[in-house]
């Protein structure tokens, strides 16, 4: 990593930082100073550094997050890493309105340090296109998440034969879209290569060829791929697909990871799923919330799943669903068990095996709501940036 750091200028404020990015981060020049020291007349200080480190713990917030903020409203400023274990809301929406930035939490190993450090470091990436980028996230575990994300990869491929559509299952340890569409997992994260030598080609030997037009992004099941995939990896390859494919599902685990907020603020609409239990639509409601007071993320679209035509006298009613979330839903999907289950055993989409199936239609009806007020896609790795 020497050479990695070599000659970048850091600035560390808190009283820890200083020896944790000496030895983190060798070769580096690394300067430390107190808050006090920066606010009033810090700013202009600032732009002499490369990246400056913020022990958000350690330095009292009411100075901290003015600081921030005004820093954030000078335009052009060095990335901010901000790092600790009990952060305030506000301090961690002010450090996401800046340009560039991250968080870490406390305690972190050194490689997550000096990883999360060169990634902020990397020059800013621009995409070429105008992709359309759609993350969808189940709130809870088997509620239909990935049928859905495939289903609506597919709906987008129907719709346009013409467009390039991929769909990316970023559920790196027991991910399910390569069994459910019948082909291999090819996307070998944790043998990459390193993240700013990633290209067209990397990407291509990760992709496999589903059925109908749709490609597939999906790594192997494996007990430790969260902890095997860095995060710069995974955003690097969602930024390829975006240059390289019209439009991008993204597939993501409800459980929080190191890059969560970022795919999710690098996409252009973010999908719930939700079925009709009263424990799905609690945790629907505390998902949208959370994700709701994220900074540039897309307002987030409730997806109600399994709506089955007569409902038993103990579940709630699609009425009561609404309210229970405190919001109307973009679509509901109607359950049909018979097309779901002769789909994932035959391997492919429902509308190939059951294309009168009431999914189907309420698949291209969601779709059709979307892109109605859809805005252009995004680079996710350019908004990280």
């Amino acid at each position: 990593m020497t050479l990695v750091f070599q000659g970048r200028r850091i600035l560390t404020i808190g009283p820890t930082l200083a020896d944790a990015a000496c030895q983190a981060l060798q070769g580096a020049d690394i300067r430390e100073m107190g808050i006090k020291g920066l606010v009033g007349g810090g700013l202009p200080q600032c732009n002499l550094f490369d990246l400056v480190i913020v022990d958000g713990d350690s330095v009292d917030s009411g100075s901290l997050i003015p600081w921030i903020e005004a820093l954030a409203s000078q335009g052009a400023t060095p990335p901010l890493l901000l790092m600790g274990a009990r952060l305030p809301t506000r301090l961690i929406q002010a450090v996401l309105r800046l340009s560039r930035s991250d968080l870490i939490e406390t305690p972190f190993t050194q490689s997550a340090f000096s990883e999360t450090v060169q990634r902020l470091l990397q020059p800013t990436a621009t995409s070429a296109t105008t992709s359309n980028c759609w993350t969808v996230m189940g709130a809870v575990g088997g509620c239909g998440a990935t049928m859905l994300a495939a289903e609506i990869a597919a709906a987008l491929r129907a719709r346009n034969s013409g467009d390039h559509v991929c769909l990316v299952d970023l559920n790196l340890v027991d991910g399910a879209a390569a069994a459910y569409l019948g082909v291999g997992a090819n996307m070998q994260l944790s043998s990459a290569v390193a993240a700013e030598r990633m290209d067209a080609a990397v990407l291509a030997a990760f992709t496999s060829q589903a059925a109908d037009g749709i490609d597939l992004l999906a790594a192997p099941r494996d007990p430790l791929g969260f902890q095997n995939a860095p995060a710069s990896t995974i955003t690097r390859v969602l930024d390829l697909a975006c240059q390289t494919y019209d439009w991008v599902i993204v597939d993501i685990p409800r459980h929080r990871q190191p890059w969560t907020i970022d795919v999710v603020t690098g996409s252009d609409e973010l999908l719930i799923v939700s079925e009709l239990t009263v424990p799905a639509l609690l945790s629907t409601r505390a998902t949208a919330a959370e994700l709701q007071d994220v900074t540039d993320a897309p307002s987030p679209r409730i997806v109600l799943n399994r709506i089955a035509t007569r409902m038993f006298a103990a579940a709630p009613s699609l009425a009561e669903a609404e309210r229970a979330l405190g919001c109307k839903a973009i679509a509901g999907i109607s359950s049909d068990w018979e097309a779901a289950a002769a789909t994932v055993n035959l391997g492919g989409f429902i509308r190939r095996h059951r294309p009168r199936s009431k999914i189907v239609r309420d698949i291209d009806q969601l779709v059709e709501r979307v892109i109605a007020d859809s805005g252009q896609g995004r680079s996710i790795a350019a908004r990280v940036a």
